[in-house]
């Protein structure tokens, strides 16, 4: 059988085994070792309908070892720190928020006042019907960075921030909101831990960062902080309490704000950026989260997934600690021109998306084969796109999510990441391939 036709006929039965397969609602997680991650975002209860019982009735929790809820913020003083001002979070969505009978996973409403509502009540719920998922506050992100820098500078910035993140997520002494919700303990037992998605040590991020030479050093102190008060922690609890991070695709910044193989002796994983090594601020189109660098790519060097995961070990990281991160989304251009494909064409803009130009979930693109779009496909390099002659779409169907599932094995990896949960669709159909891909169907 020729490589395309045995790659597609490979695809159309794993869409078919991930959709024909019955949701799951007891919670039976295989173990196989690969640790099977998803990011759920604190926002898609909102315009992407998506709560937490979504990762129920689609089969993706039982699917999942771990739930990273994104995002915790960090203080200007350096604490972690629950707030409803406009862009400084959303308590109400945490555990203010009454749930609904219909939205909530064991089909109880909550009451205005109650302790614990909203999504971290929904997360508890979660995780009495799937004993087996870890659910893992994720601290910081693109936007919640900005004073990372600040909490880590010190010793006693240090003590004092992990302290604060301690007793807010784990202990889950939550501030008490208008109407009751929150109070000492409501939130004990939710998370199991902490990631730290510092984006990015001593390297520009979103603009207003606070960025310092020393923070490649005091990246690694603050994690052994962690490690020391969770396992500290962990003595009164009887548990261990996990501590993973999200590391970047770029070996530049890899370099400027961290210290290889060190960090990873107080990890118990990281999670490694396998996409956006491409998108719109980029005036030719191009591949956001290949598996290698395609042939002819305009950028060298470039970047893949296979390279960002060669830089980390190459740095002294463990294979047995590195996880892949997948997209549930795709980057778009429109405008594009220079006939062919689309691949590598200049293009005007940002293609029309629901809810960011030149960004769209899987689960929007998955519609477009058949609507004037045709699928293409890169066999070695492990990536696929979109091109009905004027936008281009470049993104992650269940074939390519298969070839990097066999990526991860062949290379010794930890697992697999996605960003995020909301952006699959209600099968839960690449986090069924991904368990396929791995051993958990």
């Amino acid at each position: 059988m020729r490589p395309f036709r045995r790659l597609t006929a490979l695809a159309a039965l794993a869409t078919l085994l991930v959709t024909a397969a019955p949701p799951s609602t007891a919670g039976a997680h295989g173990r196989t070792g690969y640790h099977r991650v998803g990011y759920f975002t604190q926002w898609g209860i909102y315009g992407r309908a998506f709560p937490v019982k979504k990762l129920d009735t689609s089969g993706a929790a039982s699917r999942l070892t771990h739930v990273n809820y994104a995002f915790g913020n960090v203080s200007p003083d350096g604490r972690c720190y629950l707030d409803g001002g406009p862009g400084e979070g959303d308590a109400w969505a945490d555990y203010q928020r009454p749930v609904p009978a219909e939205e909530s996973v064991d089909g109880v409403a909550d009451a205005w006042g109650e302790p614990l509502n909203g999504n971290f009540g929904q997360l508890a719920k979660l995780k009495a019907r799937h004993p087996g998922l870890q659910v893992l506050i994720s601290l910081g992100g693109w936007s919640w960075s900005t004073y990372f820098s600040d909490a880590a500078r010190t010793p006693q910035s240090r003590r004092a921030f992990v302290a604060s993140c301690i007793d807010l997520y784990l202990k889950g002494n939550l501030p008490v909101l208008d109407g009751g919700s929150g109070g000492p303990g409501a939130a004990a037992g939710v998370f199991d831990g902490f990631d730290l998605d510092w984006e990015w040590p001593n390297w520009p991020g979103e603009p207003g960062n606070v960025i310092r030479p020393e923070d490649r050093q005091n990246f690694t102190a603050l994690l052994a902080e962690f490690r020391r008060q969770l396992d500290a922690y962990g003595r009164q609890t009887g548990r261990h309490h996990s501590l993973t991070a999200f590391l970047p695709a770029n070996p530049a910044t890899m370099d400027a704000g961290y210290e290889g193989r060190k960090i990873f002796r107080y990890l118990d994983f990281a999670t490694v950026q396998g996409y956006d090594f491409h998108g719109t601020w980029e005036p030719v189109t191009n591949q956001q989260s290949a598996l290698r660098v395609p042939a002819g790519a305009p950028g060298s060097p470039d970047f893949s997934a296979e390279v960002a995961i060669d830089a980390w070990l190459a740095r002294g990281a463990p294979r047995g600690k590195l996880v892949l991160g997948i997209p549930y989304y795709g980057r778009g251009w429109t405008g594009v021109t220079g006939g062919g494909d689309g691949l590598f064409q200049p293009a005007t803009g940002p293609a029309p998306a629901t809810f960011e130009p030149g960004s769209e979930d899987y689960k929007q693109l998955k519609t477009l084969p058949g609507k004037g779009f045709t699928v293409h496909r890169d066999l070695r390099a492990g990536h696929a796109w979109l091109f009905d002659g004027t936008t281009f779409w470049t993104y992650d169907d269940p074939a390519v999510v298969l070839q990097k599932t066999r990526y991860i094995r062949r290379a010794g990896l930890a697992g697999a990441m996605v960003w995020s949960l909301d952006g699959d669709d209600d099968h839960a159909t690449l986090t069924r391939t991904i368990g396929l891909g791995l051993g958990t169907p």
